[in-house]
């Protein structure tokens, strides 16, 4: 059997580990929203971003859009995260409602989660519009948790 101390050891381990594997930007808190809401105040992050799907476009170009996606009980937010070399803005279009962008959203080059749509309901039906500063030869490369 493990003596006490070796056990108070493995546990400050696991803690110290997990603080380190922590992402530089967590989910934004809202007043509504405790920073610690239940027992593993990793859940909702892991939850949230673990569904995330990447896009993909070979030239950045001007931009583009990505989706068609569907929300779901994973998030209440749509987040996107920029993994490319340069800055980009995002909006979201609602397709059921509207062709048109609800707001530009500034993502910097390998930028962490953004939230660009907030409180959307679950089973909203939506894409994703990039556009570009400048025409990009680079590859637009962006993940979308919803």
């Amino acid at each position: 059997m493990p003596s006490p101390t070796a056990r108070l050891l493995a546990v400050a381990t696991a803690v110290a580990l997990l603080s380190v594997g922590t992402p530089a930007q967590a989910e934004p808190t809202t007043p509504t929203t405790p920073v610690n809401s239940g027992p593993n105040a990793f859940a909702p992050l892991a939850t949230c971003y673990g569904g995330a799907v990447r896009s993909y476009f070979e030239t950045g170009r001007y931009g583009g859009s990505a989706g068609q996606y569907r929300t779901t009980t994973r998030c209440r937010d749509i987040n996107v995260r920029n993994a490319s070399v340069y800055a980009t803005e995002a909006c979201v279009i609602f397709v059921d409602k509207t062709s048109a962008c609800n707001y530009w959203t500034y993502l910097p080059a390998n930028s962490g989660w953004i939230t660009v749509a907030t409180n959307v309901r679950d089973g909203v039906n939506f894409r994703v519009r990039f556009e570009n500063l400048r025409y990009e030869y680079e590859p637009l490369i962006a993940y979308h948790a919803f």
